[in-house]
């Protein structure tokens, strides 16, 4: 049976006609796996009995009239969301053994659907890194080029949709973790607005940043995830209740401060494309300055790292992780060299005399950088720029020089720290994929998603 570039909403005709069986949809997608995985390493885990099993669940509700526009179709789920009875590793060899004791909120909302998990992908450990190198298991590849990394830390959810071995797969965002793998492998990112989405079972990194989204083939799939993972939850006192009205506007902010030294010149003329484009379908293009945008990487790694320090000191060994010959060598020896490096700097810049000059300031910073784009979003209704400076980067390249790493997510932190909506979308480019980067306002999701779309379609 034929899978390439199957979307949710084809999927959803062919079960609902009946083309195909959601029995016969999972085992070709778990075929795949087992051909393609191999040589990509999307995957830590797969869930073949899980999948099976719900894929028979989801061919009962379809017959029994219970359709929505997610049953029986295959998904999967970066390795730090908990699905119960099943492992979970956060792609650390602390976590190597670990087994769910229950499921994410994301999860259940979704296994209510009838949705089916193929299983679990590839992370920079505890979501910490750029590339997908960082597993302590192995290194997810980009689907695109096998030679280049995917991107991350979502990277193996990325790679997985990208070379057709699920349908659409769920990652987590701290600061480009969904949007810049989503570029890197040519596929759609969503990252919501902090508070729409439950964390509520996902593995923490940095609490204040951290937002769960899609990864689909394109921008109708990302709306219908987001429309079926989006709500309150009485788990996570970050969620809240809102409703979005209806826009018709079409004004684009184009940032100078995101067209400065340092970006490449084919993904600078890959975007001047789609502004062009994007001028054509009737868009005002304006102007607009966010002067705080240089700050944003620092002020990022002074925040996320001591958000990490603190969330982190519960892995000690005896409550999770792997409890052997005591609490400070199993840290020491089960953690790898990226998770250690922040934690102590977090923890160093929230230590007695450097609080005040290093994470306070840092606090200053967020604030400003969250008032630029709300003087911006007087003018505009999204802002328009590259997801990521870069192309996707050949594996290794980059190992050796971590200020490398993290600047290929210079474009993306600033959303976290401010809490918006943004998306990345694939350009229109030949060769290596370029991702374009649409920053909406906070929960006017839909506003997004349709300017997004004009360009998809």
């Amino acid at each position: 049976m034929k899978i390439e570039n199957l979307t949710i909403k084809s999927a959803h005709e062919g079960l609902k006609n009946g083309d195909f069986t959601s029995v016969e949809l999972t085992t070709a997608y778990l075929k795949k796996i087992e051909e393609k995985d191999e040589e990509i390493r999307a995957f830590v885990t797969v869930t073949k009995d899980l999948a099976l099993k719900q894929a028979k669940e989801a061919d009962e509700m379809i017959k029994r009239g219970e359709m929505t526009m997610l049953t029986g179709i295959p998904c999967a789920f970066k390795d730090n969301y908990l699905i119960k009875d099943e492992k979970c590793t956060a792609s650390s060899k602390f976590l190597e053994n670990y087994i769910a004791p229950y499921n994410a909120t994301v999860v259940e909302k979704l296994k209510k659907q009838g949705a089916v998990f193929l299983g679990k992908t590839n992370l920079d450990e505890f979501a910490m890194g750029s590339s997908c190198e960082k597993s302590a298991f192995f290194a997810t590849k980009n689907p695109r080029d096998l030679q280049r990394v995917p991107g991350g830390s979502s990277g193996g959810s990325a790679a997985a949709v990208a070379a057709d071995m699920c349908v659409y797969a769920l990652g987590t965002d701290t600061g480009g973790s969904i949007r810049q793998p989503a570029s890197f492998c040519g596929v759609v990112g969503l990252k919501p607005t902090y508070g729409t989405v439950s964390r509520n079972g996902i593995i923490a990194f940095a609490s204040s940043l951290d937002q769960a989204g899609p990864i689909t083939k394109n921008v109708t799939d990302a709306q219908i995830v987001f429309e079926a993972i989006k709500g309150v939850d009485e788990y996570d006192s970050t969620t809240v209740e809102y409703v979005e009205e209806e826009s018709n506007s079409f004004k684009i902010g184009v940032p100078k401060e995101y067209f400065a030294e340092g970006l490449d010149e084919k993904v600078k003329e890959s975007i001047m494309v789609a502004i062009d484009q994007y001028r054509k379908m009737g868009a005002e293009i304006v102007d607009v300055s966010l002067p705080h945008t240089e700050y944003a990487l620092a002020c990022y790694y002074i925040i996320a790292p001591a958000e990490a320090s603190a969330n982190l000191a519960r892995f000690d060994g005896l409550r999770y992780g792997q409890n052997i010959d005591g609490i400070i060598e199993n840290r020491t020896n089960y953690f790898g060299s990226e998770v250690k490096k922040r934690i102590m700097l977090g923890t160093y810049t929230l230590s007695s005399g450097y609080y005040d000059a290093f994470y306070k300031k840092a606090l200053k910073a967020r604030t400003l950088i969250k008032n630029d784009f709300e003087e911006a979003f007087k003018k505009v209704d999204v802002i328009l720029g590259p997801t990521s400076p870069c192309l996707p980067f050949k594996l290794g390249e980059k190992q050796e020089d971590p200020m490398a790493m993290y600047l290929s997510d210079i474009y993306t932190v600033s959303v976290n720290l401010a809490g918006l909506p943004a998306i990345s979308i694939p350009s229109k480019n030949e060769g290596l994929p370029i991702g374009i980067h649409l920053i909406g306002q906070p929960f006017k999701e839909k506003a997004l998603l349709k300017i997004a779309n004009n360009y998809d379609r």
